[in-house]
């Protein structure tokens, strides 16, 4: 099956974003998927807000990206946008990082007020870093994830049934993905 970098835009190690990805990740994996995750916090601070291209850690993550056949990108939502961390981290890659992929946009937040955040600010970045395929992304609200002492994760049923379906519906666009040939 396909490999997947799962992308966490997430400043907090504890955050629910974080961890409904993590949880989604499994989901990938009982279907066949290889998945990568990737949390952008753990990339040092100094070489996103410096733009160092050249510091491993960056190189690092490009190569994550280009290695991938898909991408989830999953971002709590900050003032209708997503998160500067994950902004920091997509400005450094190359122009069309994403091309070829199959791409699955997530965000969560506390207010529904911020939903239309995946269309006006995260998809447009994705479309402009040349992903073949942009599937139906979702928006879950923090209140329908939480998170137990245990570390495990318990997501509404509503919101759940949804993640289950776009989950599954970027699972099966992974084996539809036109493979590109390289530009000689």
């Amino acid at each position: 099956m396909a490999t997947v970098l799962s992308v966490s835009g997430s400043p907090s190690a504890s955050s629910r974003t974080n961890r409904l990805l993590r949880h989604l990740d499994q989901r990938l994996i009982a279907q066949g998927h290889r998945v990568v995750p990737l949390d952008v916090r753990t990339v040092p601070a100094e070489a996103l807000l410096g733009a160092d291209f050249r510091h491993p850690a960056i190189v690092a993550a490009t190569e994550l990206f280009a290695r991938a056949d898909g991408v989830v990108v999953g971002t709590p939502v900050y003032k209708a946008a997503y998160s500067g961390v994950l902004k920091a981290l997509l400005d450094l890659l190359p122009q069309y990082a994403l091309t070829g992929k199959t791409v699955l946009p997530l965000a969560t937040g506390g207010t529904t007020a911020h939903v239309l955040a995946i269309d006006y600010a995260l998809r447009p970045v994705l479309n402009s870093m040349g992903a073949a395929h942009i599937v139906q992304g979702w928006f879950t609200l923090d209140q329908d994830i939480t998170v137990h002492e245990d570390g495990s994760l318990t997501v509404a049923p509503a919101a759940s049934q949804a993640l289950t379906q776009v989950v599954d519906q970027f699972s099966a666009a992974l084996g539809r993905t036109p493979v590109l040939a390289a530009a000689s």
